[in-house]
């Protein structure tokens, strides 16, 4: 082998390591939300705290590619995507107070279906049967872990569905700035713009956090920013194409963490649904990948 092929091999090793890295902290964070949903906390304050230490991962974008990097033409647009992050991740957080966290996961996964659904309309992308067919074997695999109509659905799992709609509402934000912008002007901004939008609401909803519910802030924000930071290395050392598959693992993270801490126990339509939600969004970027299109967006997933 040569030194080449061996440093190729070895980053994209360094990115699966990554990646994986980010989505079980990724996953821990969305337990945290959960939790502090549950424990009768806005949603506001819970992404404020998470969008928080997110900006230290802004510090590292910021000191890697320099100031340069951060040059924009399109302001407006950043705003809008932090804006569409902000109303997600809230979305997300609201949901999975009574939702089961990998089932809410498993219908998060439902954004790359949106973003892919949306993508002829709104950027003018051919989306072909096979895609058309996956997007569509994706959402009925939705209603049978949902199972709207029966004893079993849950109202809040409409939050999530919004959620998702928001994230692929990002996934095409992000492709349409790729064309004129980094990712680290995508990055900072997006984020700066997101927490923001938490600051007009905290004046009415924020509750101060005692003793261990403090700390426990604290730690929702550095594993959330330990995440970003993680998921910036795995984007830069392999291809979306190769992560893409390994973001999926949130499912079997977020079955032990719900366990765990709340035992909660996926059924087994639930579990069906997931896989056929799953096989959809492979599906999909694998074609994508066949197709030479970008991709950056479409592997990241509704915890981001």
């Amino acid at each position: 082998m040569t030194d080449s092929v061996l440093n190729s091999d070895n980053s994209v090793a360094r990115g699966i390591a990554a990646i994986c890295g980010a989505v079980l902290l990724f996953s821990v964070a969305d337990a945290f939300g959960k939790w502090f949903g549950m424990a009768g906390y806005h949603t506001t304050q819970i992404v404020f705290f998470r969008y928080l230490f997110g900006l230290l991962a802004v510090w590292v974008v910021v000191w890697h590619d320099g100031v340069p990097a951060l040059r924009t033409k399109r302001p407006l647009a950043h705003v809008v995507r932090g804006v569409m992050m902000f109303c997600a991740l809230s979305l997300f957080f609201r949901g999975l107070r009574d939702v089961p966290l990998a089932e809410g996961i498993a219908v998060a996964f439902t954004a790359p279906l949106f973003a892919t659904a949306m993508s002829g309309p709104v950027l003018g992308e051919k989306v072909g049967m096979q895609r058309w067919a996956a997007v569509l074997a994706g959402f009925a695999g939705m209603l049978v872990m949902l199972r709207p109509g029966s004893a079993a659905f849950r109202f809040d799992a409409l939050f999530i569905i919004a959620s998702a709609f928001c994230f692929a509402s990002v996934v095409l934000y992000t492709r349409r700035l790729s064309r004129t912008e980094t990712n680290a002007s995508m990055f900072t901004y997006s984020t700066i713009t997101a927490g923001l939008c938490t600051v007009p609401f905290l004046t009415v909803t924020w509750i101060e956090p005692q003793g261990a519910h403090l700390w426990m802030f604290v730690m929702l924000g550095l594993v959330g920013g330990s995440a970003s930071f993680l998921m910036i290395i795995a984007y830069r050392n392999a291809p979306a194409a190769v992560n893409a598959p390994f973001d999926y693992t949130a499912l079997i993270w977020t079955t032990i963490v719900g366990w765990l801490v709340w035992r909660e126990t996926p059924d087994g339509m639930v579990l069906l649904g997931a896989l056929i939600v799953v096989a959809a969004g492979m599906f999909i970027t694998y074609r994508e990948t066949t197709k030479g299109r970008r991709k950056a967006a479409l592997a990241k997933t509704p915890h981001r």
